[in-house]
Parts: structure tokens; C-alpha cells; sequence
């Protein structure tokens, strides 16, 4: 035992105890009084063991063997370190020293290593977030408040100890680094922490001094923090070994850099985490400029140490699994300046990014008279059409304006550019251009004013122009080009310059876009160009609470925090950021988002007529002939209307007023609409938790035909029709035969479940035996979707008296149909005459004219049964490796991916399908969860779907399943 607090710089090299399993047992006994059973657990220097009480199952607590360097006032601020945190923090879960038969488990033991520290410490239930999972931003900034809390209930504790010399405290992260580095054998590393750190130092050390001080934990990571079972977020903080009096700030630059290394989490990813630390202990501007700094440093210490660690203990596999991990935050932290993220953490806590200075010195081109400006952003014409997909739309629409007689044509800095944009992206693209791109019409000088100091930098096409502080930097001359001449007629890139460097990419993340700019600044000043502020289109921030005040809050939108999406084009949808998702949800786009010919078709009508339905032109004959083509002979008579909650309503009027009946039979779990009758044959509890007992008196339901989670399953489902007939057989003898039955003729909303083998034909029968009509809902999947049918019912082999269909007829056009037989179409007079003021109308006809030519111009039906098999293949694959797959259901491109907690109880995973949703959007992918449960992934994507992006989804979800949600 050491009297003397520690001090690292004179003992860098701290093998850890590495006492046996045999010594560890007897000793326990020997100074405890309990005969106990250890498991080793690993440790960076000291030496730690889960203990269990001989014969029992339940943990007695962790057997923490201190390094002997450590000395007996150290261990004491431990413990009482973790006592203040604990009285201060009630709903942290902090653990105590364990009290045995002889009082609390903490004393020396005299080892064959020597002298060595051992205590109890209480075993918190639960996992530590160790390892490179997924971290969710809910958890991320659950860390950030632990971290904070921590920090505020220690700011004002003291200890004769805390003035310990650790090698983890970031106070003294230069020196560690400068005693480490020349002790690292491998080159690569050697080069790597040296560039890492060069900005970093010289970022804190313009602060340092400034910085606050007080006692911390400094090690609230990953490792040392744990949520309870089957919750996600944590709750409690262990190991308080690194306790000591270091710089506040650090404690949240160690939680940080904690979450680096984990899967798809960059920088921008931890920001959760310092707003949340903020929230509960404010940064001041000097910790602000710090935090980055300091997480460089941190990452730095981590692959420097650990390296060391392994070279001195070869054995120590806790810190050789880390290695990989330690290096990837050292990565993470540097790759971006240290500048820019400062700047990007001072908008995440609410303050103001300074702006870069502007150019002050001359204009470096004489002035232009006709000066175009170009928008390449989400919702520019210059991307319609798919164009964005084209690397070279920018390039041509500025030869364009130069042709047209423009003097120079400007793609303004700091604005989403969609055009050339990648189109599957697991995580957010860079398309914010941190310089302008510039076209003159002819040669031009540069910087005609003899004060400007020009610097060509040889062989690689660049241009550094200085005034004063600032630097403007030109690239992409030709190497033909005369020094101090712009060339004309292609693109040169013009920026603001790092601190005299020209090393800033030439696009960035919208995350990073404003810190950035706060370092580079524009450069259009220095051009002369007053280029106006973009049109933001909602780019507010606030535009989600705008919507929020504005809209009734029962119309819900996807997401907490959702993308603003503002263009598609096929499967893809884009936001205002120029990322592009592929939507595997939307079947209302059922031929793809912004499909030219449906846009022509439209375009071109608007400009002719539109008008209601009683007007006489030729569009609504055409489609009412088109539709009823696809259909079955005596199917043969339409009414149009506007959705498919219109239809699924004219639907059941059709059946009371052919039969002069008002009862309906209607299968349970299903949604049909939110019309007042649609309504009220609609029985999903996650639509309506209280649908079932709600039904008005003339609705009567069977049981969902689910034969995966229903009440008969596998072979019994063949139960579900002889049951459904009993009802309707039993109401007929009450003298209450029913007008007629309607459901879904593909179990849709349970996510595509098809129905047992006969079903409808056997419930079918029963209906029309009592002079009933048979009603198919088709609004989900009718038209191809399902790729071997084009309409639900032909996989049962039955002909519906009533078809109910909409939503993916119009591709995105409120139109919805009925088709039904001549006969019960003229009944319906008895209740009145039909009229939709825009169902039929010309618009609405010649757009669902041009989805038929689209569905068979481009095999999209084929499309769907070809990719919807590969995929539903893929997606089964997937339930060989997930337990949490149930089962896949569907056919086409109507697919249903069912996750449970358990196969055998089916318990349904609804928790983990939002969460798993949740982390497919940060994959770039677009996908909801629906079933009464809401755990049944609603695979519906547009019918041109790629199988490359089948694929990409399938990989995505794979790799959610796989590193966590």
C-alpha cells in the first residue's frame, strides 16, 4: 500500500493483478467469510470478477482487485465519489459496496502479487451499451443527461486525492500523447495521431486556461453506463475508478467520444448527447471551444494507451478487443476540422456561429452585366424528370445560359445540390457545396488591382488569392490557363480557404454546412456577385410546429422528427437536403413518384378542361371501359369517386340498397376507410383501440382469417370460413340476413396475409345463399400489386358482386372507383341518385388512363412478381438469423415482414418494429410499421422498384437486425 496519491508520469507501465481464479476464491473467504465462485471480467489495469455465492445463481456482486499503485485515499474517494452521486441522484442507479457477514466487503489482501486492494461492488442489473451497436439519438442523449448529472452532483465535492495524476485526465492529454507517441512502434499510427492532434492542441490551448475545474467520474462511457433489461435507455453509472479533479467539460468530451466508435454514428451523431449535457449543465463559450479538442485528445490517449497496454500485457484481451474500436474514435473525431465542429456544437446549443469575415479586399473580376444564377437544389426545374440523376445537368444548364448570352453563370455556395446526388445512401450524402462553381463567357483577369497577392500553386489547376486574413481559392484551370486569367467556359470552383489551406471538401453534409461556412465564409463577395438568399421552400425550422398549429393533431405525419420531403421521382423520395430515400411504403405512388406520363397526361388536360361529372366529354367513358376491361364480364358498370374510404362507404350503400337490407358482415382487424360507413365496418384496434365495441348495431364481424396469429393457425385456419358462414347463417334465421359481407380480398392490413385456401368461396356462397352481395375491398392490393393477380380475388378463384378499389389507380390522384353489375348499380337508384363533383372527372380520368398504360407499357405487374419474389425471398433469409422474424407474409409487391419477441407465444415486437422503422430512415429508407399490433413492416413500395433496391433495403434492415435499433 501506497501512502502517496498516484502520479502517471512516474509510473506510465501499470500491468494489471492477474491473481487465479483458485487465489481469488480462497482469499474472498479468508477476509469476507463467504466461500464464493468468481468469473473474470475485463479491465484496462485493474482486476475485476463477477461473484456469486457458492451454490447461487444470482450475482453477490463485482470483486474490484485495484492496481497496487493505487493507494488507500483514492480507493476511499471512489466509494465516496459514488455515495455523493448517489444521494444527489435518486433516479441514477449507483452501486454501494456490498455488506457481508463481517461487515462491508472492502479491505487489503496480502496476494502472491503483493499487497492488492479487493472490494465488493453491488452487481447493477442490466447491459452496459459496450461494443460498436447501434446507438439510438434517444440513447446518445440519455448519455449526454447521465453524463450531466454526474458532473452537477460532483461540482462541489472535494477529496485530499483528487489532485491524482491520471493518465485519462484530459488535463494532461499533450503530455501523455508526447510520452506515448515515440513509444509506438507502428509508423501509420505515429502519423495518424500527429495529424489528428495538431488542431486540436492548438484549439485548447487558446482556452485552457479559462476552463473550469472540479471533481468528476471522467469515465461515463459506454462501458460504465447501464440500461435495464428490456428498456433502452439507460439508468445507471458504474466504475468510478478514474474519479479526480480535472477540467468539467471533460466529462462530456469522455461520453463522447464513447459513442464515436459505434455503428453509423459520426460526429454529427453525438451531437444528442452534448445538447442533453448542455440542457442540464450549461457550456460556457470557452467549454464550447474546448469539447471537440478535447475529444480529439481523448481518442488520441485511447489508441496510444491501449496500445501500450497490449505491448506491456499480451494477455489482456479486455484491451486488445479494444483496439479496433479506440482507433475508429480517433478517426471519428478528426474527421472533421476541429473548427467546424466547434462551430456545429455552438448551433446545437443554441448559439451563434460568428461569420467568417468577408472578403475585404478589391473585387477580383470587373463587373458583369448579365450574371445567371443556377438552383440545383430538391426543387428546381433543372432535376425534374429524373434529370438529377444525370452527373452532367449542371454543366449543361450553365452552357445553356452562356449560350443564351449570359456573361457568367454562378451555382451559388452553401445550398443543397440535388443534381448528381447519389441515389441509395446509408447515411446522409454530402450535397451542400462549401464553394461556387463559376462559368464565364470569356477569358477574364484576375485581381486586376496590383495589392492582390496571387500565389499560383504549380501542376494542379489552383489559384490562392489572399487580402489581409482572408484566402479565396480557385481551382479547375486548365494547365494551359496564363497565370492570373480565368478561362472561359469551364466550371472553377472558388472558395473560402482553412486558415490559408485548401484542403475543405468540395461538398459537405447539411449537418456540417453551417459550421463550415462559419470558417470558410462565401466567396461570392470577393467576386462582386450579389447573389440573393435562396428561396428556402419551409426550410424552417420550425415548419414541423407550424404544422403542428395549424393542422388538427389526429392528422398525424410519419416520425417524430421527419425528413422534409419535397420531390420523388420513382422509388425515390428527396428532401430539402438533396438526400434521396427509397420509399418501400408508398403505394399510393403505385407507377413511381413524378411519373412523366402522368404528369403530362394531367398537364395537358388541366390546360383543356376540368370540370364535375355531369358534364359530357369523352375521358370518363374511356377510363369507365378501361377499368371494367380488367375485370371479370359481368363486372361491368362503374361509379367513380375520390379515395378508397369514398369507395369501401358507396360499396356498402350499394349492398343496402340492392337488397333493401341494412345489416353488414365484416371481417375483424381490417381498415376500410373513415367515411361513416366505412368507419364503421372498420375493426383495426391500431386505428381505433376501441373499434371492436364501438361497431354500430347493423356491423357484425368474424374473426381475421390470419392464419399466422389468429385464433386458428397453420391447418386450423381452415376453420375461419365454416365460422364466418355460422354467422351469416345465424343472423338470417334472426331475420336479420345481412346485405352482404365485405373484406379485404388479401388480408392488407395485417401486412399482406393472404387468406386460406377457399375462403371466399365458401363465405361467398353463404352470402349470396340469403341474397346478400359479396364485397371485395381492393383499395390495397388491386392492379398488379400482388404480381401473379391483378386484382386480390383472383387468388381466391371468386368474382366479387362489388369491387372497391382507389388509392394506387390515380398514382397519387385522389381517384377511387366501384364496379359492380349492372343490375345492383340500378337499384341504387331507389336511394336517390350518385353524384362525386370530381370523381370521373377529366383530370382524374385521363391520369388513371395513364397509370393503366404505365402498368402495362412497363411490365409493372411483372416487375412486381419478379422483384416481390427475390425480395420475399431475401426477407425469409433473413428469419434464418433473426428470432425476431416471425414470419414473412404476402406475394408481389405486397409484403409483410412480422417481428416477435417470441415464435412460439408470438408475442408481437411492437417497441422494436417502431424502433427498428426509426433506424431505417437513418439508413436512408422509408418504412412504417402496420397490424393491430403495429409490429408487421408494410412492404408496399411503388411497382417499379428495383431489385437493386430491394436489395439495398434488405441490406439495411439486415445490417438493423444485426447492430442493433
Amino acid at each position: 500500500m501506497t501512502d502517496q496519491t498516484f502520479d502517471y508520469f512516474t509510473q506510465t507501465e501499470l500491468p494489471t493483478p492477474t491473481l487465479s481464479v483458485d487465489e481469488v476464491e480462497r482469499l474472498f473467504v479468508d477476509h469476507f467469510g463467504v466461500e464464493v465462485d468468481v468469473r473474470s471480467l475485463g479491465s484496462q489495469q485493474d482486476q475485476n470478477f463477477r461473484v456469486f455465492a457458492r451454490g447461487e445463481d444470482g450475482p453477490l456482486g463485482v470483486l474490484k482487485l485495484s492496481n497496487p499503485v493505487f493507494s488507500a485515499a483514492e480507493i476511499e474517494m471512489q466509494d465516496e465519489a459514488a455515495a455523493v452521486v448517489a444521494e444527489r441522484q435518486p433516479t441514477l442507479r449507483i452501486p454501494r459496496i456490498v455488506v457481508g457477514p463481517r461487515g462491508p466487503m472492502s479491505a487489503w489482501w496480502e496476494s502472491s502479487q503483493g499487497r492488492i486492494h479487493g472490494r465488493v461492488i453491488e452487481n447493477i442489473s442490466g447491459s452496459t451499451l459496450t461494443g460498436s451497436g447501434y446507438l439510438s439519438p434517444a440513447v446518445v442523449a440519455r448519455m449526454g443527461e447521465v453524463a450531466a448529472k454526474v458532473s452537477t452532483s460532483l461540482a462541489d465535492y472535494t477529496h485530499e486525492a483528487s489532485g491524482r495524476v491520471l493518465q485519462w485526465d484530459l488535463r494532461h492529454a499533450s503530455r501523455v500523447i508526447d510520452l506515448l507517441l515515440p513509444l509506438e512502434p507502428d509508423a501509420d499510427v505515429r502519423d495518424a495521431v500527429e495529424r489528428a492532434t495538431r488542431r486540436a492542441r492548438s484549439a485548447l490551448d487558446a482556452v485552457s486556461d479559462r476552463l473550469p475545474v472540479q471533481a468528476g467520474h471522467f469515465d461515463v462511457t459506454d462501458d460504465n453506463i447501464l440500461h435495464p433489461v428490456g428498456e433502452r435507455l439507460p439508468d445507471a453509472v458504474i466504475d468510478f475508478g478514474d474519479v479526480v479533479e480535472s477540467w468539467a467539460v471533460g466529462e462530456i468530451a469522455v461520453t463522447v467520444s464513447s459513442v464515436l466508435h459505434h455503428d453509423g454514428v459520426d460526429p454529427v451523431g453525438a451531437l444528442p448527447a452534448i445538447r442533453a449535457f448542455h440542457a442540464a449543465r450549461p457550456l460556457s463559450d470557452d467549454e464550447v471551444e474546448a469539447l471537440w479538442p478535447l475529444v480529439v485528445l481523448r481518442g488520441a490517449v485511447l489508441v496510444l494507451s491501449g496500445r501500450q497496454q497490449v505491448r506491456l500485457d499480451e494477455e489482456n484481451t479486455y484491451a486488445g478487443d479494444a483496439l479496433d474500436r479506440e482507433f475508429r474514435v480517433l478517426s471519428q473525431a478528426a474527421s472533421v476540422p476541429v473548427e467546424v465542429m466547434t462551430e456545429t456544437i455552438r448551433r446545437a446549443v443554441g448559439g451563434t456561429s460568428p461569420v467568417a469575415q468577408p472578403w475585404s479586399g478589391p473585387v477580383l473580376l470587373p463587373p458583369l452585366s448579365r450574371i445567371a444564377v443556377l438552383d440545383a437544389g430538391t426543387v428546381s426545374p433543372l432535376n425534374d424528370d429524373g434529370a438529377w440523376l444525370t452527373a452532367d445537368v449542371v454543366e449543361r444548364a450553365a452552357r445553356a445560359a452562356l449560350d443564351d448570352g449570359a456573361d457568367a453563370v454562378v451555382l451559388p455556395a452553401w445550398r443543397p445540390v440535388l443534381a448528381g446526388a447519389p441515389r441509395r445512401t446509408p447515411a446522409p450524402p454530402a450535397t451542400v457545396s462549401t464553394g461556387l462553381t463559376l462559368w464565364l463567357a470569356r477569358e477574364t483577369p484576375l485581381g486586376a488591382d496590383a495589392t492582390v497577392d496571387i500565389i499560383v500553386e504549380a501542376g494542379d489547376g489552383r489559384l490562392l488569392v489572399r487580402s489581409g486574413d482572408r484566402c479565396v481559392s480557385f481551382s479547375g484551370f486548365p494547365t494551359e490557363t496564363a497565370a492570373h486569367m480565368v478561362p472561359a467556359g469551364v466550371p472553377i470552383r472558388v472558395r473560402g480557404a482553412l486558415r490559408g489551406d485548401v484542403d475543405a471538401p468540395d461538398l459537405v453534409t447539411a449537418a456540417l454546412a453551417p459550421g463550415w461556412r462559419a470558417v470558410l465564409g462565401d466567396p461570392a463577395s470577393a467576386l462582386g456577385f450579389d447573389i440573393p438568399a435562396p428561396d428556402s421552400h419551409g426550410q424552417n425550422d420550425d415548419l414541423l410546429d407550424r404544422r403542428g398549429r395549424v393542422l388538427a393533431e389526429v392528422q398525424e405525419h410519419y416520425y417524430a422528427r421527419p425528413p422534409q420531403i419535397e420531390r420523388g421521382w420513382r422509388e425515390y423520395l428527396v428532401d430539402v437536403d438533396g438526400r434521396v430515400f427509397l420509399d418501400m411504403v408508398n403505394n399510393v405512388a403505385s407507377v413511381g413518384h413524378a411519373h412523366p406520363r402522368i404528369a403530362d397526361a394531367a398537364s395537358r388536360q388541366l390546360r383543356l378542361l376540368n370540370t364535375n361529372s355531369r358534364f359530357h366529354y369523352a375521358a370518363i367513358a374511356d377510363y369507365a371501359e378501361r377499368i371494367a376491361a380488367t375485370l371479370p364480364d359481368e363486372l361491368d358498370t362503374v361509379f367513380f369517386v375520390n379515395s378508397g374510404s369514398e369507395a369501401a362507404d358507396l360499396a356498402i350503400r350499394l349492398a343496402m340498397a340492392s337488397t333493401g337490407r341494412s345489416d353488414i358482415v365484416a371481417m375483424r382487424e381490417a381498415y376500410h376507410g373513415w367515411t361513416f360507413a366505412s368507419d364503421a365496418v372498420s375493426t383495426s384496434i391500431a386505428d381505433n383501440p376501441g373499434a371492436v365495441e364501438t361497431r354500430p348495431e347493423w356491423v357484425h364481424t368474424v374473426d381475421a382469417a390470419n392464419s399466422y396469429r389468429g385464433v386458428h393457425r397453420g391447418e386450423d385456419a381452415s376453420l375461419y370460413a365454416p365460422e364466418a358462414v355460422a354467422v351469416i347463417d345465424r343472423l338470417a334465421a334472426e331475420g336479420r340476413a345481412p346485405a352482404g359481407f365485405m373484406c379485404e380480398s388479401y388480408f392488407g392490413n395485417a401486412g399482406g396475409v393472404a387468406l386460406p385456401d377457399g375462403y371466399l368461396s365458401e363465405v361467398y356462397r353463404a352470402i349470396r345463399s340469403h341474397g346478400g352481395i359479396a364485397i371485395a375491398d381492393e383499395v390495397q392490393v388491386g392492379f398488379g400489386r400482388l404480381g401473379e393477380w391483378f386484382w386480390g380475388f383472383q387468388q381466391q378463384g371468386v368474382v366479387p358482386d362489388v369491387v372497391a378499389v382507389a388509392k394506387s389507380i390515380g398514382a397519387g390522384q385522389p381517384v377511387g372507383a366501384v364496379i359492380t353489375r349492372r343490375d345492383i348499380a340500378d337499384r341504387y337508384r331507389t336511394q336517390g341518385y350518385f353524384f362525386s363533383s370530381t370523381g370521373g372527372s377529366p383530370v382524374s380520368s385521363v391520369i388513371g388512363m395513364a397509370v393503366l398504360d404505365v402498368i402495362e407499357d412497363e411490365s409493372l405487374q411483372e416487375n412486381a412478381r419478379v422483384v416481390g419474389a427475390h425480395l420475399k425471398s431475401r426477407l425469409e433469409a433473413l428469419g434464418e438469423e433473426h428470432p425476431i422474424v416471425g414470419t414473412v407474409h404476402g406475394s408481389g409487391l405486397y409484403l409483410g415482414l412480422e417481428f416477435v419477441r417470441d415464435r412460439d407465444t408470438l408475442e408481437p415486437a411492437r417497441e422494436e418494429t417502431a424502433a427498428i422503422c426509426d433506424r431505417l430512415l437513418d439508413l436512408g429508407i422509408i418504412m412504417q410499421p402496420t397490424g393491430d399490433h403495429l409490429n408487421v413492416l408494410k412492404i408496399k413500395p411503388p411497382l417499379c422498384v428495383t431489385q437493386e433496391s430491394a436489395d439495398f433495403f434488405v441490406d439495411g434492415l439486415q445490417r438493423v437486425l444485426s447492430t442493433g435499433w
